[in-house]
């Protein structure tokens, strides 16, 4: 029996993860079972079941990949800085923020925003899905903890700024946007920027 690729088990995981975020934003979490899972994947049961026992370990699965990937986006956001170059300002640090979501929804065909949502709801009420969410989410804090960082040392604030209380609002930005663009559907990220750049200047 020839032996299954790394890369094909990659693949596979990754189908059935972005099977079960469309069935998340479709149907909400409760709501979306094995079966609709197996069906939206267009791979049998077996095949599913051979990479995740559950939905739970699939929901596992979501909360540890950083499936936005803002963490990414907000460390290239400094990646210039280790050759010299400031990083952008704040303003534009949070536009670059709110379209990589945007962006990857459109590259995976799911509405991220929505998920989001519904993923700080049940974090809210089930514990055991709060702490898998958690780590993510001081991940992403820490990420804005390092721009900060390098914000300040290029100027972009004051020498005496705290980084961490800097990362603190920059983390609480992103659910503001995706709230009001879930909710109220009129923000961009370059009107968001330009409030943020009105407010702060």
């Amino acid at each position: 029996m020839p032996k299954v690729s790394d890369e094909h088990r990659t693949e596979k995981r990754q189908q059935i993860i972005a099977a079960t975020l469309r069935c998340v934003e479709r149907d909400g979490f409760h709501k979306t079972t094995m079966a609709a899972v197996v069906q939206e994947s267009g791979l049998s049961a077996g095949s599913v079941y051979t990479y995740f026992r559950g939905k739970h370990e699939i929901i596992h699965a979501i909360a540890s990949s950083g499936v936005t990937g803002l963490k990414d986006a907000i460390n290239g956001l400094i990646a210039a800085a280790s050759s010299g170059a400031a990083p952008p300002p704040p303003e534009r640090a949070i536009e670059t923020a709110t379209q990589h979501i945007l962006d990857l929804s459109e590259e995976l065909g799911i509405n991220l925003p929505r998920i989001a949502l519904q993923t700080w709801a049940e974090a809210a009420s089930d514990p055991e899905f709060l702490a898998l969410m958690a780590p993510e989410a001081r991940g992403i804090r820490a990420a804005w903890r390092r721009y900060a960082e390098a914000a300040i040392e290029a100027g972009q604030f004051r020498k005496d700024a705290d980084p961490e209380k800097i990362a603190m609002v920059l983390t609480g930005l992103l659910p503001g946007y995706i709230l009001q663009l879930v909710v109220i559907g009129d923000v961009t990220p370059k009107a968001y920027a330009a409030g943020l750049t009105d407010l702060i200047n």
